[in-house]
């Protein structure tokens, strides 16, 4: 039987404080947090690889180290609200859980919505919710949030998922283009968003998070 703790351990050790993640509470929660228990059954061996993680339908779970050095960036705090967009089996949920108040995951794949959510249970994680709706849509009823992140792609940031955000608040995804991506920052200053690039990660665009090409003659 495969020693995940240890994996856990060489994970943090080769590929997440080589990153420069010093924020204790992350690595804390990243040696806490069974990664093998986020990604498909098949996949287990995979999890701990520094590499994606294919979770079928064009959707994949991001490498540890940059989830760690996104979680880094964003700097959740206890008594935040987060709203995750697309958390597929739901990892980097059980983590912004570990560093949050709470939090509110959104995913529209009705069957990874099911998987995140027993999987969460399992760990016995209950100050995370999955809700199953489209990913543009977020969940303004739950909001507003300090915090919004996608470990994922996006070639553009929905004005309505902007508009559930705290003044002040936090945003942050891997923005596409082409081949080539860089992790975004935002804060909502004064009502509009000022961003900074991070550092640079490829991911998946979602669906819904294109940019849609204006027609010209």
């Amino acid at each position: 039987m495969a020693d995940y703790a240890e994996r856990r351990r060489t994970m943090v050790d080769t590929q997440v404080r080589p990153s420069d993640v010093t924020s204790f509470p992350i690595l804390d929660a990243m040696l806490s947090i069974p990664r093998e228990a986020f990604v498909p059954d098949a996949k287990r061996d995979l999890a701990y690889a520094g590499a994606p993680v294919d979770l079928g339908g064009g959707r994949q779970l991001m490498e540890p180290r940059s989830i760690a050095k996104m979680l880094q960036a964003l700097n959740v705090q206890p008594g935040e609200l987060v709203l995750e967009i697309a958390p597929g089996l739901g990892y980097g949920t059980a983590l912004l859980a570990r560093l949050a108040d709470a939090v509110v995951a959104v995913e529209e794949d009705a069957g990874l919505a099911a998987d995140a959510e027993a999987a969460l249970s399992a760990q016995e994680i209950d100050n995370a919710a999955v809700l199953s709706a489209p990913l543009t849509a977020g969940s303004a009823k739950n909001g507003p949030y300090d915090v919004i992140v996608a470990f994922a792609g996006v070639e553009v940031m929905p004005q309505v998922l902007i508009d559930q955000l705290k003044e002040g608040g936090r945003i942050m995804a891997v923005f596409m283009q082409g081949a080539l991506g860089e992790v975004r920052l935002g804060r909502k200053i004064d009502g509009a968003m000022s961003w900074r690039a991070e550092f640079n990660a490829t991911a998946p665009v979602l669906p819904g998070f294109a940019r849609v090409l204006g027609f010209v003659f």
